[in-house]
Order: structure tokens, then sequence, then C-alpha cells
């Protein structure tokens, strides 16, 4: 079975075929979930409804240019970071405001993404995390309201449409 779930996250086959990452990508595996689930429901039902639960931020990292891929998945930056951060704050005992905590934070994410450089960044790689951000950051807008066709609704009034 554990063979079967890491295969599942496996995108070298679908990568070489000439997917792209993003939603393409995120439906592929979205796919291999979904069959997964399907054989091994009986099985492990347990591990099935964790999977399906929290397929969304499994395949997160899907939308992130193929080189960055395994670096994503497979490191604890976060982890590491509040452990640090942790660490500091009981030598410390107790904060005196806010705008302390912020600095021992921030300190804790400028130590520690000295050590986030190691990312390849090709001009393609580039290209998708700004597409992605504008995708966050950026979601499209609805261009037109809807309009009610539901006469009855309306009592025999007139509406004015500009």
């Amino acid at each position: 079975m554990r063979d079967a779930h890491w295969a599942i996250f496996d995108t070298d086959e679908l990568i070489t075929a000439g997917m792209r990452p993003g939603p393409e990508l995120v439906a592929a595996v979205q796919r291999r979930i979904d069959a997964f689930a399907e054989q091994y429901q009986r099985s492990f039902p347990a591990a099935v409804k964790c999977l399906l639960t929290d397929r969304e931020q499994l395949t997160s990292y899907l939308r992130f240019p193929t080189e960055h891929h395994k670096r994503i998945r497979h490191s604890n930056f976060i982890e590491r970071t509040f452990g640090e951060t942790r660490r500091r704050v009981k030598v410390i005992g107790r904060l005196p405001g806010e705008a302390s905590c912020l600095n021992l934070v921030w300190a804790v994410l400028d130590r520690a993404s000295r050590g986030w450089r190691g990312m390849t960044m090709t001009p393609a790689a580039t290209r998708v995390l700004a597409d992605l951000r504008h995708q966050l950051l950026d979601p499209p807008t609805q261009l037109r309201t809807k309009i009610d066709t539901d006469m009855t609704a309306h009592h025999g009034t007139v509406d004015a449409v500009a």
C-alpha cells in the first residue's frame, strides 16, 4: 500500500508526456487519488478518508514549477521555523510586546531563508510563479451580473438596464 500511495504523487511520467504544472497536473493526480481510494477503501478506510480529506493540500505543490516539486514536497521549512521560534521564546521566557515577537519571528525567518536559496529559477519557472501569483492575488472577476429571468418576481414592473 505504501508504494501505491507514493506512486500517486510520482509525476515524472506525466511531465515527460508533456503535462505542465498547474490545474491539468493537479487534475491528473486527483484522478490517481480517486483510483487509489477505490482500490483501498475497504482495506484501509481511515487512511483513504485522510487522503481524500487532505487532497487539496497534498496536491498544492503541483501548481509550482516542476524544478521545485521535490524541494517543496519533501522539506519541512515551516516545522523547522516553528521549532526554532519556540526554542528562542523559551530562552527569553516572555516577550514584552507584539513588536518584539514580530522581530523575533522575522529574525528566525530571515535566518532560515538563507538555506532556501537552492531553488533553480529558469525563465519558465519564473513565468509559472508569476502566473500562480496572478491566480492567487487577482482572481477573475465576474463581468456581468446574473439577470433574473423569472419575470413573475417583478410583478409587471420595468427595470432600467444600462
